[in-house]
């Protein structure tokens, strides 16, 4: 690994041992193991904005699902607050080339897993800091094909979207054409589109160009994959122009330059410079209510200090877990019996195998490339189906699936682990089925705020058990068709979606399809808790399409309301 990494203009992001984490500091500088902890940044105090009379709108969570929106309501003239719970943070200072120094990036308050596959918490599901996610997420951006969104139809199993792709499809554009999403043009799979990607393909790694090798014997297409990241330098209103990913492959451990279309560096900055009030480190407990069931304010918590703001309308973009968790605490849009039903989560097995030639896998993008062929496969058992893509992965991520998928511990670890730069893994995204026995609920058990911590309950069902065992057969083809030995399988579960579904009736479902709360009529929710099916492609850029559109519904609303 050279010392630095260099764009056109300079150096990006030299070695300074002294912004690292603490361990790695401490073999650099043979430091004792008392050295003093680093401080990180959600620990320090930012400042207290004073809050406003009555604003037009709140919005709680700035991630995929709230970012958008936000910047559309500034836009509009809106005059809107957003909380959220973690810092701002600097990328530049803050992200550095070190997974364990980026802890801080992910919703540490601990969850409660239940049910026969627990779910993993953490890095997994959901961020922490201004930009959610997106700040650790891989940028993976691939659109869902149109029969995503009728499964229920066209299986009869799990349940229909209350949407169109064709009512999503402009949507889909605008969020590519404005973060500078790097993609193929044409792309191989779905409907021809009226403009293509807003840039060409980032370079695929090592073990990118071993599964086209693999896929291509055994007759499987592939594609460089859409991804969220620069493959040259980019305009961005309210930021000026963003730099090009120098493929420095941490791309979960924050992106130190900003090519990585985080909310932070795309979104957020639009919204700022059309008036949206940003405020960190604001953690909402309640939400007030008068006599008619309307929405008048949300009580939050920032630095330490209790706030209340009042509100005319208010925009839930916490996730499928904290948005659930708020609506249940408040006893809010409940009627339906809906929110925390319906949690779904991404069948994700991974399959890894060693080469001979060295592969680096913590180097480039690290989802480069993609298949869809296994979307609808023809000798498939199950409903729905799946995507292929490569896997980079960082050291110490890659150690605990080995301890855990391998059962190896001490010097087996060690002895494996050396082999670490000629492993190469390939793993699914998939659809997943809606049952009653998976579910998120409130628990006794209360967090360091005195609040209920969320348990989620996931057991796998049989659709999913099929789907895993069709997607392992094949990935096992195409590493043994690359080349690759001791080839063996890691089970996972990602994205935790569906708590507070969009439907065409209060009867089952927790708001319309434009993402109004059934119950209340001053109530949004735009995040992947709304998603009526899990899709078989990654959550972000659906969430933030439905985000975009959610704020255009409001806005015709109001107008209709003005008029």
């Amino acid at each position: 690994m050279p010392d630095e990494e260099v764009l056109e203009e300079g150096v990006l992001n030299p070695v300074q041992p002294e912004i690292q984490d603490p361990l790695l500091r401490e073999l650099m500088a043979d430091a004792p193991a008392t050295a003093p902890a680093l401080e990180i940044p959600q620990e320090k105090a930012q400042p207290t904005t004073a809050p406003l009379e009555e604003v037009d709108c709140v919005v709680i969570g700035l991630g995929a699902g709230g970012a958008p929106l936000l910047a559309r309501l500034a836009q509009a003239g809106m005059k809107v607050v957003a909380l959220e719970a973690g810092p701002w943070h600097n990328p530049e200072k803050d992200f550095a080339t070190d997974e364990r120094a980026q802890d801080f990036l992910f919703w540490n308050d601990e969850r409660l897993s239940a049910g026969g596959d627990p779910l993993a918490m953490g890095k997994n599901n959901s961020g922490t800091g201004v930009g959610g996610s997106t700040l650790h997420y891989t940028a993976y951006t691939p659109r869902p094909l149109p029969d995503d969104l009728h499964i229920k139809r066209d299986f009869d199993k799990g349940a229909d979207w209350p949407l169109t792709y064709d009512d999503l499809a402009p949507y889909y554009e605008e969020v590519e054409q404005f973060l500078g999403v790097s993609g193929p043009t044409p792309y191989p799979w779905g409907p021809s589109r009226p403009k293509g990607y807003a840039l060409a393909p980032l370079p695929l790694n090592s073990a990118a160009q071993l599964m086209v090798r693999g896929a291509e014997k055994i007759g499987i297409r592939t594609s460089p994959a859409p991804n969220a990241a620069l493959s040259a330098r980019y305009y961005q209103e309210g930021v000026g122009w963003r730099e090009a990913c120098t493929n420095r492959g941490f791309c979960q451990a924050g992106c130190s330059n900003g090519a990585k279309a985080s909310m932070d560096v795309t979104f957020i900055p639009l919204a700022v410079k059309y008036g949206a009030d940003i405020r960190p480190n604001s953690f909402v407990t309640e939400i007030e209510r008068n006599a008619q069931g309307l929405i008048t304010a949300v009580v939050y918590t920032q630095n330490g200090q209790q706030h209340r703001q009042p509100c005319r309308n208010l925009f839930l973009c916490g996730g499928s877990v904290e948005t659930p968790r708020l609506l249940l605490m408040n006893e809010l849009a409940l009627t339906s019996g809906q929110v925390g039903r319906n949690l779904m989560a991404h069948p994700g097995v991974q399959v890894w195998g060693t080469f001979a030639d060295e592969v680096r896998p913590n180097k480039g993008i690290p989802g480069g490339l993609i298949s869809q062929d296994t979307h609808r496969p023809q000798d498939a058992d199950f409903a729905g189906g799946y995507l292929l893509q490569s896997i980079g992965v960082m050291p110490v991520t890659f150690s605990g699936q080995v301890a855990r998928g391998r059962k190896l511990w001490g010097q087996p670890l060690r002895d494996y682990m050396r082999n670490f730069n000629h492993i190469a893994g390939i793993n699914i995204l998939g659809d997943c089925m809606p049952h009653a026995s998976n579910y998120l609920e409130l628990s006794d058990e209360l967090d360091a705020r005195q609040l209920p911590k969320p348990r989620l309950h996931f057991t796998a069902q049989e659709n999913e058990h099929r789907m895993n065992a069709h997607a392992e057969r094949i990935m096992r083809n195409i590493w043994e068709a690359a080349g690759a030995t001791d080839i063996w399988s890691f089970g996972r579960y990602a994205h935790v979606i569906g708590t507070a579904r969009m439907g065409l009736s209060g009867d089952d479902a927790v708001v319309d399809r434009d993402g109004r709360a059934f119950d209340v009529p001053n109530l949004y929710i735009s995040d992947n808790s709304t998603f009526p099916s899990a899709l078989s492609v990654n959550p972000a850029l659906t969430i933030m399409a439905l985000s975009l559109r959610t704020a255009d519904k409001f806005l015709e609303r109001e107008q209709r309301r003005d008029a």
